[in-house]
């Protein structure tokens, strides 16, 4: 197989982004994960600001029902009234990530890459978790906040990945039959972490 891709869900704190870059890294592959909005932007002609609004978040009310409308891939066109709409922003990044996946072996973080890539048989799932006290610890260490303030934040921006996710896949983010792999950063440690990934590659795909 000449391209794998590796998809990275993470909890806020679990350090899944800074494993998915050492991943990348040990592979010498690209690690995806704001490059995205760029690459969208890019693709689309939408200003970058504007991915950065929804960026793995929803602005509609979490009160909101049915909060979902599973990705399906399709593209409106400029002349659409729903051009800057947040799903065709996401539909957007989705292409990107698809694009990705057939050019290249890569990394990418977020952004529900795994649903969007469900049928491909080049790609890896993981998702990262970690305790709750491992992910304030190490919010601590990279923030200014005192503790109840980063608690609420990561309780805060993983509700918002949550949401995102629900809503553009129609799945519950934790549920870990929607991964390949499900790691605990917090007992594993990074450098663990990476290399239970790389054996699973090995697993499945061979040397």
């Amino acid at each position: 197989m000449e391209n794998v891709v590796i998809t990275i869900a993470r909890q806020y704190g679990s350090g899944g982004k800074t494993i998915g870059a050492m991943l990348a890294q040990s592979l010498g592959v690209n690690c995806y994960s704001r490059e995205i909005l760029r690459l969208a932007s890019e693709e689309s002609g939408i200003n970058e600001r504007l991915f950065g609004q929804i960026d793995e978040c929803l602005k509609i009310p979490s009160w909101f029902k049915p909060l979902k409308r599973p990705y399906e891939g399709e593209l409106l066109p400029p002349e659409s009234g729903n051009f800057v709409s947040d799903d065709n922003l996401f539909n957007y990044q989705a292409k990107i990530i698809k694009d990705l996946a057939e050019s290249e072996s890569c990394v990418i973080i977020g952004r529900c890459a795994d649903y969007v890539l469900r049928n491909y048989p080049n790609v890896i799932s993981v998702f990262i978790h970690a305790d709750k006290e491992f992910c304030i610890a190490r919010g601590l260490e990279r923030n200014s906040m005192t503790r109840r303030e980063m608690e609420r934040y990561i309780n805060r921006t993983d509700k918002y990945r949550g949401d995102f996710y629900k809503y553009h896949t129609g799945r519950e983010w934790t549920d870990a039959r929607n991964y390949d792999l499900c790691l605990d950063s917090g007992k594993l440690g990074f450098e663990k972490c990476v290399e239970e990934i790389k054996g699973y590659m090995k697993i499945r795909f061979g040397e």
